[in-house]
């Protein structure tokens, strides 16, 4: 029903704008609105989800943090996708884990289990019948079964040892239907749960970085400033005093979209490409500019030293983003090092 009185006041009021029930004007609103109601409704049932968080989670937790060996986590179908996901963020922060299809399981995949290894269930339905068939095999070889279902009364959750409540109201779609909110919230509860563990384990960004030698994530962790930067007799490097002519070359020659601007080695500011930008927008004249009329004072820089993560942390993560950074070892000016370096080499 409430669909349906959206769908008509959506559709009364793009009428009388534009004319036409078919114009892009009512299909563009109707696709943003839904998209909005979509991504509000599954925030409040992760808020609700998080308020039911109960003594089951802690107890999970330290299930698994006491056991030396593997983590099973087990799902098939939508279930089975967020427990592969579980199962990678698991192995990527410290935890062993291992993925097995439910249905797969009694067809030899079981090899992969070893008895007592902790078992984690994922159901929306908590009845799905290929994992209800390997309960009570895995209590007999003592394992604790842990279950993120979307019924806390079905046979799964009667069963587990410890419950996560994953239920929602309904699914984000308008016909309750497709897995929205509900794996959703699964996905969520996995990754609560996979960071109780990290943190639980002390797992540090240098164990991190071993799990992930590869892509930019093992690259940023991996390499230093020093490994990229452009060291400062290969960058334009000039004087408070300097023209705006002679600026011009000297970012022209090095070509490394900023000049640093020294005062007896020691770096006193920046100028980039946008300032200069920024200059001749401003000024019809320029030939009486100065580098001390563009320069930023005292820029943002950074020690050779630092890992690339840390010096992407100061590009990236602020309200104006920038693209180069200086290198500095007791303020005295190394080199430069830009967004360009770190992403494409």
């Amino acid at each position: 029903m409430y669909y349906r009185a959206w769908w008509m006041v959506m559709y009364s009021v793009n009428r009388f704008k534009s004319g036409s029930k078919f114009s892009p004007y009512f299909y563009r609103m109707s696709h943003d609105a839904s998209a909005r109601r979509v991504m509000q409704f599954e925030a409040d049932q992760l808020y609700l989800a998080a308020a039911r968080l109960g003594p089951s989670f802690h107890q999970a937790t330290e299930t698994i943090l006491a056991h030396p060996g593997n983590t099973i986590v087990c799902g098939i179908g939508k279930s089975g996708a967020i427990a592969q996901k579980l199962t990678a963020t698991l192995c990527s922060t410290g935890t062993r884990a291992v993925f097995l299809h439910a249905a797969e399981a009694v067809h030899g995949d079981l090899g992969v289990y070893t008895p007592g290894d902790p078992v984690i269930l994922i159901s929306k339905s908590g009845a799905t019948p290929e994992m209800v068939r390997l309960i009570p095999w895995f209590k007999e070889q003592g394992s604790a079964i842990i279950a993120i279902v979307g019924n806390m009364h079905s046979p799964i959750a009667e069963q587990a040892r410890f419950v996560l409540d994953a239920s929602v109201e309904k699914e984000a779609d308008p016909l309750n239907l497709a897995p929205t909110a509900s794996s959703t919230v699964a996905l969520a509860l996995g990754d609560a749960l996979a960071v109780a563990l990290m943190e639980g384990r002390g797992f540090t960004a240098e164990a991190f970085a071993r799990n992930h030698p590869g892509g930019q994530l093992g690259r940023n962790l991996h390499l230093k400033v020093s490994d990229v930067m452009h060291p400062i007799d290969q960058v334009a490097c000039l004087t408070p005093d300097a023209g705006f002519r002679e600026l011009i070359i000297a970012m022209s020659t090095y070509n490394l979209g900023a000049a640093c601007i020294l005062g007896d080695g020691r770096l006193i500011g920046l100028v980039t490409d946008g300032d200069i930008r920024r200059a001749l927008l401003q000024h019809e004249q320029v030939d009486g500019l100065t580098v001390a009329d563009l320069m930023t004072k005292d820029p943002i820089a950074i020690e050779a030293d630092a890992s690339l993560k840390e010096a992407v942390d100061k590009m990236e993560n602020r309200q104006s983003q920038i693209a180069v950074l200086p290198v500095v070892a007791d303020g005295r000016c190394t080199g430069l090092v830009r967004i360009h370096d770190i992403y494409h080499q």
